[in-house]
């Protein structure tokens, strides 16, 4: 299935209206990625807190958290201090990674949906671009069965590449492979640098958008 999303983008140059997902002009170091989440044992993860929204095992790593702690894994909207977590620290290369986007950053974690699990599908509260804040996603393992879709769409995210999603549109995972599929995620805050980075992202999907058709 193809991932052009351009066709959502209204035609007004001037106004930065991105589509329900979108590709980011840069990609990771897949074998680093991986090696780095290998070395979080099981017991680190955490069992996420929506509860209702899941069946399975839909799991956390925290690596950014409000003040700093490995236990906390909700990124609660009415607090600003957030810090890296001691798990952070043992994760130099993707830290190097959330260094990259220049822009203020909330919660950072690892986000797993183990075989056979299910995020039910839902909308997140003020998790896009026009809100001000949004989330990034990065896979790091994932595989040919995980079904991502959003706004009626499913998303097909490789490891390494970087995605940007709006989470106020209706979203949900299947894992129906025999893998983990384990996401960095990063909550940004909107900033003149990463909203240059999205304008650049879609000004080059509606290129290849017009070339191919």
């Amino acid at each position: 299935m193809s991932n052009n999303f351009a066709s959502d983008l209204l035609p007004d140059p001037s106004a930065l209206v991105l589509p329900s997902s979108l590709r980011l002009p840069v990609v990771f170091d897949v074998a680093r990625l991986q090696a780095e989440l290998a070395a979080i044992v099981p017991t680190e993860f955490i069992p996420h807190f929506n509860t209702g929204y899941y069946e399975g095992d839909w799991s956390v790593v925290p690596l950014r958290s409000i003040g700093g702690r490995s236990d906390q894994i909700y990124p609660d909207p009415m607090r600003n201090d957030y810090s890296d977590t001691p798990l952070m620290a043992r994760c130099p290369y993707i830290a190097s990674v959330v260094d990259h986007f220049r822009c203020p950053k909330l919660a950072v974690r690892f986000l797993r949906v183990r075989p056979r699990s299910v995020v039910k599908e839902h909308r997140d509260h003020m998790l896009r671009l026009e809100d001000g804040e949004l989330r990034l996603h990065i896979p790091i393992t994932t595989n040919p069965d995980v079904r991502f879709v959003v706004a009626g769409r499913r998303v097909l995210m490789a490891p390494g590449e970087c995605w940007y999603n709006d989470f106020t549109q209706l979203h949900s995972v299947h894992n129906d492979g025999d893998g983990d599929r384990v996401h960095l995620t990063i909550d940004c805050v909107v900033n003149d640098w990463l909203r240059d980075e999205l304008r650049a992202a879609a000004e080059a999907e509606i290129r290849a958008w017009s070339i191919a058709g």
